[in-house]
C-alpha cells in the first residue's frame, strides 16, 4: 500500500521553496497510470496469458508487448482481427480482462518506485494535476484505492467511452480541459508508445518512463524526456525543465 510518508510534510515544504510556477509555461502535469504509478503491466499480463488462449489466441508473452498501451476494446478487437473466434463478444471478453485485471489490483498492486516522492515534489509544486488513462473506471478505482492516491488528482479522465483511445489524443485533451489549462503548457508522463503519440499529438511535452522491455526502443526518441522511474522527478529536475520550456 502505497501512503504520505511521515515526512512528506517536510520533504514537501523543502520542495516548494525552488518553484516558480507563476508565469512560467508549465501549469499543469498529468500522468499516465499503468505502467507510471501502478506497476499494473505484469497483471494485465497475466491476465491475457490466462483468459485470451481460451478463445483460440496463441498469445505468447512477447504477444503482449504489442498491445501495450491500446485501450481494453482495442485490445481484444486486435487478437479477434487476428484469431477470430466464435461465441463470446468482443466486449464479454474485454470484461471478463478487465474483472481479472481490477481483482488482481486489488490483490496485489503495487506503486512504482519513486510514486511517493514525485507526488510530494509535485504536490509542493502547487501544479493542479490530473490522470489520464485508456484504463477503464474499475480499474482505475481500484488502482487509486490501493495505493491511497486519490487526494493528488483534480481530475481523473478515461479513454474507456470515448471514440478512440490511445494513441487518439482525445483523453489528453479532455485531461486538460478538464483542470483548465491549455494543452501545450502541460507535462504528460507516460510509459508506453501509444500513450507518447496520443501525448505528443495532444501538443504537451512528454516525459516516457519506459519499462524494461522498452528502454531501448528507438520509437522513444519522441519523447522530451526520458527517466528510468519517477524516483528522478525531483524538486531541481522540475525547474529546471521548466526554465529549458521557458527559454524556448
Amino acid at each position: 500500500m502505497l501512503g504520505r510518508p511521515p515526512d512528506a510534510e517536510a520533504e514537501a515544504d523543502s520542495a516548494g521553496a525552488v518553484f516558480d510556477t507563476e508565469g512560467g509555461k508549465l501549469k499543469a502535469i498529468i500522468f499516465d497510470m499503468d505502467g507510471v504509478l501502478v506497476d499494473s503491466e505484469p497483471l494485465w499480463q497475466q491476465a491475457e496469458l490466462a483468459i485470451l488462449p481460451k478463445y483460440g489466441v496463441p498469445l505468447t508473452f512477447e504477444d503482449t508487448l504489442k498491445t501495450q498501451g491500446l485501450r481494453i476494446d482495442q485490445l481484444v478487437h486486435y487478437w479477434h482481427q487476428r484469431f477470430p473466434w466464435q461465441g463470446a463478444s468482443i466486449e464479454a471478453v474485454a470484461d471478463e480482462l478487465v474483472q481479472e485485471v481490477a481483482r488482481q489490483i486489488r490483490l496485489q498492486g503495487r506503486a512504482l518506485p519513486g510514486v511517493a516522492e514525485a507526488m510530494a515534489v509535485v504536490q509542493a509544486s502547487g501544479l493542479p494535476v490530473a490522470l489520464a488513462t485508456s484504463s477503464p473506471g474499475p480499474i482505475i478505482d481500484a488502482t487509486l484505492e490501493r495505493l491511497q492516491l486519490q487526494p493528488h488528482f483534480q481530475a481523473c479522465l478515461s479513454a474507456e467511452h470515448l471514440a478512440y483511445g490511445k494513441p487518439h489524443p482525445e483523453v489528453y485533451l479532455n485531461a486538460a480541459a478538464a483542470i483548465d489549462v491549455a494543452p501545450e503548457r502541460c507535462l504528460a508522463i507516460e510509459d508506453s508508445f501509444n500513450g507518447i503519440l496520443a501525448a505528443k499529438a495532444a501538443r504537451m511535452q512528454v516525459l516516457a518512463i519506459p519499462d524494461d522491455h522498452h528502454r531501448d526502443d528507438p520509437r522513444f526518441v519522441i519523447a522530451d524526456h526520458r527517466m528510468d522511474s519517477l524516483k528522478q522527478l525531483t524538486a531541481p529536475w522540475l525547474q529546471q525543465w521548466q526554465q529549458a520550456v521557458d527559454a524556448q
